[in-house]
Formats: C-alpha cells, sequence, structure tokens
C-alpha cells in the first residue's frame, strides 16, 4: 500500500499531502519526518535523482522536480522498485500538466490538475492508472465519449 505521497517546496512547506491508511495522530510525525529528511539529504540533487530511505519497516522514495520535493512512503508489496515506478508515473504527470519541471508558483498554479492526476495515479493506497494518455483523458472533466 501506498501509504503518502508529498509534495513540498524548497523550505519545507506542505504543498500537496495524501495519506492511506495512516491514523491522523500519526500524519504529523510523517509530515515533519518527511520535510526533515529533504531537508537533510536533498540538498544539491539533480532533478528526478531518486533516494531511497526506510523508517519503521517503510519504505519512502523522493527526490527534486524543479522547486518541488516529491515524497513516496510505501509497505508491503509496494517496496523501493514499486514506488519507484509509481514516481517515474507521477513525475511525468506533474510534467505534462506544468509543461516543464515546476517552479512552486507554477505548481500552484497547476494544483488542481495535479490533484487530478494525482486522483487517477493513486486510488486508496495502490496504483491504478500508468498509462500517460489515459491519465490525460481522465482529467479532462469531460464525459468519455469512446471506450
Amino acid at each position: 500500500m501506498i501509504l503518502a505521497v508529498l509534495f513540498a517546496n524548497s523550505v519545507g512547506n506542505v504543498l500537496i499531502e495524501r495519506f492511506n491508511g495512516v491514523p491522523v495522530e500519526e500524519r504529523l510525525h510523517w509530515r515533519c519526518f518527511l520535510v526533515k529528511l529533504g531537508a537533510e539529504n536533498l540538498i544539491g540533487v539533480k532533478n528526478e535523482k531518486l533516494l531511497v530511505a526506510c523508517h519503521k519497516s517503510v519504505y519512502i522514495v523522493y527526490t527534486v522536480l524543479g522547486d518541488v520535493s516529491i515524497f513516496l512512503v510505501g509497505k508491503d508489496e509496494y517496496g523501493e522498485l514499486a514506488l519507484a515506478e509509481a514516481f517515474f508515473i507521477i513525475t511525468a504527470a506533474v510534467k505534462d500538466v506544468c509543461g516543464k519541471p515546476p517552479t512552486e508558483r507554477l505548481f500552484l498554479d497547476k494544483y488542481g490538475r495535479i490533484c487530478l492526476c494525482l486522483d487517477e495515479i493513486v486510488w486508496k493506497g495502490l496504483v491504478e492508472n500508468t498509462d500517460k494518455d489515459r491519465i490525460k483523458r481522465l482529467i479532462r472533466l469531460k464525459p468519455p465519449t469512446e471506450y
């Protein structure tokens, strides 16, 4: 299960977070932990170079995309390799929506469409859609005309 998807800016403010199966009382701990992990390890990292960590029997894959840090937390069948695959889909969708690796301003301008992409990619902790073209069609918010 993918426990968390979190986007943060360069100073550690959370831009988007999605938790699945994480109790409300543990979410603050995870937020703080992920932001601190990024602050310590993402300085000078190239765009989309994946870093991996393990904490409390879960895997964390994280990187920088433009001015935004992205974190994925998974357990069980979502180990580091499965999270890396999900990561490539998420980063490709964000770059498609923004047109390039996003600045914080561009990311916030495209916030709604990025949230729609995340909802189509990760649903209730499982990766649901991995096809970029299908995700583009699903986030158009138009009724489907062809099946």
